[in-house]
């Protein structure tokens, strides 16, 4: 059962953030025994198995909540706000989730049949299909056969990726594929946001990246991600000084300099509108927070 095998990796191998990873690449299971606050990150194109508990996830104006049973997709890195609603010491939240892999996707969609790609919402929830929960059972099922694991893992990412595609998930995630596509276009400029974030960057340096002209490049950035550029760089820098604080203890003007501010203030302000909270108080309630749990 699917339940179990997360279960028993999570509980032997959570982080005190709830993470447990994998040496299986991408795959990784999370863990609650209570409810969370608000949680703000930039996703990768992923899917998550919810197999126990309840977990809501906001993109722009759009929210959607799932539960046991229930698939969340992301096909674009998107800035979202995540809550877990629903975890206890008695019943934690059990998740489990595969980053997608868009070489792996690019190569299962040139050799299956062609399909009608409707949907192009980046981030979507369904039932979960038999087929993929019974893969990454199979995966999971590895991690306690070692000898095994170097020999059959790659085989059974591409059984997952490949039942997604044939799922419910498919048609969204068909789009990945397409190596010319606007979001494959956008990840290779968010590619390289995410590995200089803490520069200044320009965009028609990202535009390049993506292949587009500046205009072009704009319209599809914030079509995608629902974000400008700009304002894409500020939340990968916010969430990164966030992490700095609460994992390295490092102060919030060490941190403002680490990703990127010339100026204390304005990361004040702009920390403040992002997580409500200005970022030594913010991080002191995150801090009694996770004591109390």
């Amino acid at each position: 059962m699917l339940l179990e095998a997360v279960r028993r990796h999570a509980d032997a191998h959570a982080d005190p953030l709830g993470f447990a990873p994998t040496p299986i690449p991408g795959l990784f299971a999370v863990r609650a025994t209570a409810p969370s606050g608000l949680l703000h990150d930039v996703y990768r194109p992923l899917v998550c198995l919810l197999v126990q508990g309840s977990k809501q996830v906001t993109m722009g104006t759009q929210a959607f909540a799932f539960a046991a049973g229930d698939s969340l997709l992301v096909t674009a890195d998107v800035p979202t706000v995540s809550q877990i609603t629903r975890a206890s010491l008695a019943a934690p939240y059990y998740s489990l989730v595969l980053e997608l892999d868009l070489a792996l996707i690019a190569e299962l969609t040139a050799e299956m049949k062609p399909a009608l790609v409707s949907d192009t919402a980046p981030v979507r929830v369904d039932t979960t299909d038999g087929e993929v929960a019974d893969a990454a059972l199979r995966l999971l099922r590895l991690l306690d056969r070692p000898h095994a694991l170097p020999v059959l893992q790659a085989q059974l990412r591409r059984e997952m990726h490949y039942w997604l595609l044939a799922g419910r998930h498919g048609p969204a995630i068909r789009r990945l594929g397409w190596p010319d596509s606007h979001a494959r276009r956008i990840a290779r400029a968010v590619a390289v946001l995410r590995e200089t974030f803490a520069e200044p960057v320009t965009v028609e340096r990202l535009a390049a990246a993506a292949g587009m002209s500046p205009s072009s490049f704009h319209h599809h950035f914030k079509a995608i991600t629902s974000l400008s550029p700009l304002q894409f760089q500020e939340q990968l820098r916010l969430i990164e000084a966030k992490r700095l604080m609460l994992s390295e203890g490092i102060s919030a003007a060490h941190a403002a300099f680490s990703v990127g501010y010339e100026s204390v203030p304005q990361f004040t302000r702009e920390y403040a509108r992002l997580f409500g909270l200005p970022p030594v108080r913010d991080t002191h309630v995150a801090r009694e927070s996770a004591r109390a749990a």
